[in-house]
């Protein structure tokens, strides 16, 4: 049902009719009747709401690498699920289908599901772990930490694959219950606000809190010619990680032609060792 899924949102406040979101770093100010960037938060009767409790779009069992972990659980599967929605808006998006959806056509498909369905279901499959994946887990972020915490008391692994735009009492929020996270640093400060439109210290800055936080981070770069794959851009990102931890694995992807960069051309092979440091 649609009020399943439709409930009052975590971390916002009234500014004089509009409501404050401080789910992420966007901070969206939302007029009443209107949603957020994310297209799945919106302001009714000064409050804000969640539209996406719930509603989910996918749920699969993966292989843990897929997301990719490669130096947490390997070998295992995943249950990974995910609702619409996003608070990017990626030219390049893989998963634009079901990211942008609500933001271009207003649609919030998905079906409801309850959070210890989704503990049962992972039960039943064999899976080690809950991704929260394929679009952004912040932004459905109520039912993502509901279903962490039953997750952690049934001893399953709780791992996000974020774009790291989480905000601050967020992320103290869901730190108990996180096991793992993979975060897009995607490039520089200009392809961020270019590209994303976001920038690019938030990001950095989760990197290295949840690092210190003691949740095990990847961290994922898809290089994209032309935008991101200039040298300097890749020794800067190396950089920061290296600043973090040596330790910290990083993951260099290869680009194809989607959504809004269709004209784009494939990553070559040589760009990868550009980063080397």
């Amino acid at each position: 049902m649609v009020e399943e899924r439709i409930r009052e949102a975590l971390f916002w406040e009234k500014l004089d009719g509009d409501v404050q979101c401080d789910l992420c770093h966007q901070q969206c100010r939302i007029r009443p009747g209107k949603r957020g960037i994310c297209g799945v938060r919106e302001n009714r009767n000064e409050k804000l709401m969640t539209l996406v409790y719930g509603s989910l779009v996918a749920a699969n069992a993966d292989p843990i690498e897929k997301k990719p972990f490669f130096h947490f659980l390997p070998g295992s599967i995943a249950y990974s699920i995910a609702t619409v929605g996003c608070n990017f808006r990626c030219l390049h998006c893989q998963n634009a289908d079901i990211s942008q959806m609500p933001r271009e056509t207003g649609q919030i498909p998905g079906e409801f599901t309850a959070p210890q369905n989704v503990i049962a279901q992972a039960n039943a499959l064999g899976c080690q772990s809950i991704a929260y994946t394929y679009s952004e887990p912040t932004i459905f972020f109520e039912y993502a930490l509901d279903v962490a915490a039953l997750a952690h008391d049934a001893g399953l692994k709780n791992v996000f694959v974020s774009n790291g735009y989480i905000g601050e009492e967020a992320a103290q929020k869901i730190i108990p219950y996180l096991d793992g996270i993979n975060i897009d640093l995607k490039g520089d400060d200009q392809f961020y606000r270019m590209v994303c439109g976001a920038k690019l210290q938030p990001v950095e800055h989760n990197i290295e809190r949840f690092w210190k936080k003691g949740v095990w981070v990847e961290v994922t770069t898809l290089i994209i010619p032309g935008y991101n794959d200039s040298q300097a851009v890749l020794e800067e990102l190396a950089e920061f990680l290296a600043g973090v931890s040596p330790d910290m694995p990083w993951h260099i992807s290869a680009f194809y032609p989607m959504y809004s960069a269709l004209t784009v051309s494939y990553t070559h092979l040589t760009l990868p060792t550009k980063a080397q440091v």
